[in-house]
């Protein structure tokens, strides 16, 4: 987890405890390899906040999720520089002949990133689904995400294969900063115009600008909860002197205000978001989702609503297991701080 620069004053375990709700959402499609969403959701004095690391992240890694929904819930967010921030659309590893339909859940895209290299399928499946889509919209700037899913030699060989696409660029195409410089490096000695974008190889590392001083990529991505908060980000924004993209991971509509507002504090937004997410659950715990509007998200908070809460409540072994997660990370967070 990345050392926040100064400690950020934590309220009592038994505050939290007394404000937390576990929700499970349904997903719409398999993501990450889940259908439903568990997260749990904190009403702080400062507004709503989320605290949902993935279920098989440890403790040490989950405690900058719980700094980024003690900064939400507590303390708040920065004052935010524009009213609306653009947003892609996000098309999972579907079948070609799925994609229509995921693409129809979004308002107005402009801007769409598809999801390779998943477990389990080739290079012809990728190619193929970025087909479909360039098919339905053949204008819309088009980005891919391998999440680390290939090795270099078969990130360099599939991206020459999706660069007439007209890619905007890959999202991590390789699984460590190594691995990205020797894809940039090879993408540019064959004359190859697609930007690497490092996401895990920031939001993993214990030093989250070592991918800015390898030169291993072009621009970066940057999510609230895994970086410790929206300040957070934004210093290693200002740090990096890279282009960045906010995006979400996948979070309810409260924790995608939260991408929200880190993007409306940012001094340069040159890419759409991939804040669209909430367009792939099948529920949400606000009334009003934060859903996109001809391309784009309103820069506004997200409550939860207190029917909806109990309809999504988790099972109550859930709860338990949420609860105990919550007092381990709570006193790992406490003991990093010090």
């Amino acid at each position: 987890m990345p050392q926040p620069e100064t400690a950020l004053p934590l309220p009592p375990l038994e505050e939290l405890r007394a404000v937390a709700h576990v929700v499970s959402l349904p997903m719409r499609v398999k993501f990450r390899g889940v259908l439903h969403r568990e997260l749990m959701l904190f009403e702080g004095p400062a507004g709503w906040a989320e605290f949902s690391p993935f279920l098989e992240y440890d403790d040490a890694e989950s405690a900058s999720w719980l700094r980024a929904a003690i900064e939400a819930g507590w303390q708040g967010f920065p004052e935010p520089l524009r009213t609306t921030v653009p947003v892609n659309a996000t098309v999972p590893a579907v079948a070609p002949e799925d994609v229509p339909a995921v693409l129809a859940r979004y308002d107005g895209p402009r801007t769409v990133k598809v999801k390779v290299a998943e477990a389990g399928q080739g290079p012809a499946d990728d190619v193929a689904r970025v087909a479909a889509v360039r098919e339905v919209l053949p204008d819309a700037a088009l980005r891919v995400d391998a999440n680390g899913g290939w090795d270099p030699d078969t990130a360099v060989d599939v991206l020459t294969r999706l660069a007439p696409f007209g890619l905007q660029y890959a999202e991590q195409p390789a699984p460590d900063i190594a691995g990205l410089r020797r894809v940039r490096q090879e993408l540019r000695r064959r004359g190859i115009a697609v930007p690497v974008a490092a996401d895990e190889s920031v939001r993993k590392e214990s030093d989250p600008l070592l991918v800015a001083r390898e030169d291993a990529a072009d621009l970066i991505v940057v999510k609230v909860q895994p970086l410790g908060g929206v300040r957070r980000a934004l210093k290693i924004v200002a740090d990096a002197g890279l282009p960045a993209v906010v995006s979400s991971a996948l979070d309810s509509s409260v924790g995608i205000s939260a991408g929200v507002a880190l993007a409306a504090a940012l001094p340069d937004l040159p890419y759409a978001c991939g804040l669209g997410t909430v367009a792939l659950m099948d529920a949400d715990v606000v009334r009003d989702r934060l859903v996109t509007v001809d391309g784009a998200l309103p820069v506004r908070a997200a409550a939860a609503d207190q029917e909806l809460l109990g309809r999504y409540r988790a099972a109550p072994d859930r709860v338990e297991w949420w609860t105990d997660r919550l007092s381990r990370t709570y006193r790992c967070l406490a003991t990093l701080q010090r």
